[in-house]
């Protein structure tokens, strides 16, 4: 049998084809555009989505005998307004996890409605990059798209939908809407009133690993699949990454080093930390998962390489980087704003500690640095819940970086393991869809047969005790300047 794991990223859609042995047979990549119509601002066009994603199958199972294909699942950037009219046609471009238009929204709902009542309705505070904030501000700024909403969904949940005509989304991807009832896994009646929105405007529920239907008669016949290929619910990015990773069980760990940044605490009980600085979200096997994101990861060093020093071959600057732990300059990666544990919309990107002796490799270095050191502090979080983690997964572009790997090893002072796929979200997608398909009974069958570690990167204490010392020094910049950014807007 074959299976279809489709990964929605932010500059791409990623497909995966895998065997019942979990090996990938196929991986086929088709980028389209973002748009940034002001600063802060972030969109897409959901039918540019659908339209490389049916591109992108086609060359996908391309040689293969498309009868053994049984099932499609999905991967997908979370947060993202998607909204359709009652003729099902996409209403506006859907504003994505990174955009931070919301901020006055964002922050009504955390000092009016008061964050212990959203922590009460939903396991979470309200962030920028949430979609309840987004409905608000489309209900003041954009009234007539608001009054011809008819389905409000999320990202992945726009292929599912055009793939199958199930309107649908899963446990995982809804957690992250500031919509959800975390904790009882269902839709807030509060949050709902809100918004002004009513639950059949929302999509139906479903376990990630869950059937929601076959694909679309006419669908297949377009695209050329047969119509018994099931259609699985699939999960939120970081979830189907986690999945992906093997990371299922209690107190298991993953870092995802994409776009964003985001630490993965897997968990078999619901818990929320008292600050909610990291999210409390339903996992891809039905339990839960703490979540810390940093919204501006591997993209702080794709802007710095090719934005502004202007090159291509990352692994050849990062050949020149020698001096781990014993950096002078440092760099907030807040290029985007920041989530976890700030949630500062207005936060920026800044280079701190420039001398007349620093060089293009002391800049590079402090990139990869305030990056590992902002992850350092959604760890930081989970340690006050009394959580130790000694060891973590780890997926996403940013993870094919050994150097990256070594010195987010030595600033959190644990064990990184890199596993064999490192196709994240498409793998855990494709496994999504042998479990609903009936390969295995469960997710963690599943993930103990197929995801394997490749390599290991133990730390250093040398580097633990030089980059403890460094972390204390970065914590320290951020509460100093914080003041300033809303004034340089």
């Amino acid at each position: 049998m074959l299976y279809i794991g489709i990964d929605l990223g932010t500059s791409a859609v990623k497909l995966l084809l895998m065997d019942e042995k979990g090996d990938i047979k196929n991986i086929v990549s088709k980028e389209y555009p973002i748009f940034f119509p002001r600063t802060g601002w972030s969109e897409q066009n959901p039918e540019d989505w659908y339209e490389k994603t049916v591109e992108g199958i086609g060359e996908l199972i391309d040689g293969f005998d498309k009868n053994k294909i049984s099932g499609i699942s999905f991967g997908g950037q979370m947060h993202g307004l998607v909204i359709l009219d009652d003729n099902d046609e996409v209403i506006r471009p859907a504003i994505l996890w990174n955009d931070g238009r919301t901020e006055k929204e964002t922050n009504d709902l955390n000092q009016i409605i008061g964050k212990d009542k959203l922590s009460e309705y939903t396991a979470n505070i309200a962030f920028a990059g949430f979609t309840a904030p987004k409905i608000l501000w489309l209900k003041k700024h954009e009234p007539k798209n608001f009054e011809k909403i008819c389905k409000i969904m999320l990202p992945k949940d726009y292929l599912a939908y055009k793939l199958s005509g199930i309107f649908c989304t899963d446990y995982s991807d809804a957690s992250g809407t500031l919509l959800l009832d975390v904790k009882n896994k269902c839709w807030s009646k509060e949050m709902l009133k809100i918004c002004g929105i009513q639950e059949n405007q929302l999509p139906k529920l479903y376990e990630s690993y869950e059937v929601v239907g076959n694909i679309h008669p006419e669908t297949a016949k377009s695209i050329g699949l047969p119509e018994k290929i099931k259609i699985i619910a699939g999960a939120g990015d970081n979830a189907a990454a986690a999945v992906g990773t093997g990371t299922i069980g209690d107190g298991k760990c993953n870092i995802s080093l994409g776009t964003s940044g985001t630490i993965f605490i897997s968990s078999d009980k619901f818990s929320v930390d008292c600050h909610n600085a990291l999210h409390s979200f339903v996992h891809a096997n039905g339990k839960f998962h703490l979540m810390g994101c940093v919204l501006s990861a591997a993209s702080c060093n794709m802007w710095w390489m090719d934005k502004i020093i202007g090159t291509n071959d990352y692994v050849e600057e990062q050949k020149k980087i020698e001096k781990l732990g014993e950096n002078h300059v440092y760099f907030l990666p807040y290029l985007m704003g920041e989530r976890s544990p700030h949630n500062d919309p207005d936060a920026r990107g800044i280079f701190i500690g420039l001398t007349m002796d620093t060089t293009k490799e002391d800049m590079t270095q402090a990139i990869l640095e305030g990056v590992a050191f902002a992850i350092r502090d959604c760890f930081e979080v989970a340690k006050t819940l009394g959580i130790q983690i000694e060891q973590t997964k780890i997926c996403g572009g940013g993870a094919k970086s050994t150097l990256w790997k070594k010195i987010i090893a030595n600033v959190l002072n644990m064990r990184v393991d890199s596993v064999e796929s490192e196709e994240g979200p498409g793998y855990g997608a494709a496994i999504l869809a042998s479990v609903g398909c009936g390969e295995y009974d469960n997710i963690e069958d599943a993930v103990n047969t197929y995801v394997k570690v490749s390599d290991t990167i133990k730390p250093d204490p040398g580097l633990v005790k030089k980059y403890d010392k460094k972390y204390k020094k970065f914590t320290e910049i951020y509460p100093a300047i914080k003041d300033l950014f809303p004034k340089i807007k």
